[in-house]
């Protein structure tokens, strides 16, 4: 009997906090705070970006972030400089 109302309660404990944390996270969704800490508002998402394959391996990259050459055929973009080089021997 001890043990059945011990199981109640944890049940009850887990359905509760559950409860709790559902609540505050919609809360937070509505003011924009971020959920690790912070009380201010969350960061601006970045705007996308549209992401180039590698000529050589077939990675897609982010042009910003990639290795580029510029020649006769537009700008090619590279994940490494492995890439890059053998794309130049060719």
């Amino acid at each position: 009997m001890l043990t059945r109302f011990l199981l109640w309660a944890l049940l009850l404990f887990l359905v509760f906090r559950a409860i709790g944390r559902l609540i505050r996270g919609i809360g937070e969704g509505t003011r924009g705070t971020t959920s690790r800490g912070g009380r201010g508002r969350a960061a601006e998402s970045p705007k996308g970006e549209l992401m180039v394959r590698d000529p050589v391996c077939g990675t897609f990259v982010v042009p910003s972030r990639a290795l580029s050459r510029r020649d006769k055929n537009g700008t090619q973009y590279f994940c490494s400089d492995t890439c890059r080089q053998e794309y130049l021997s060719r």
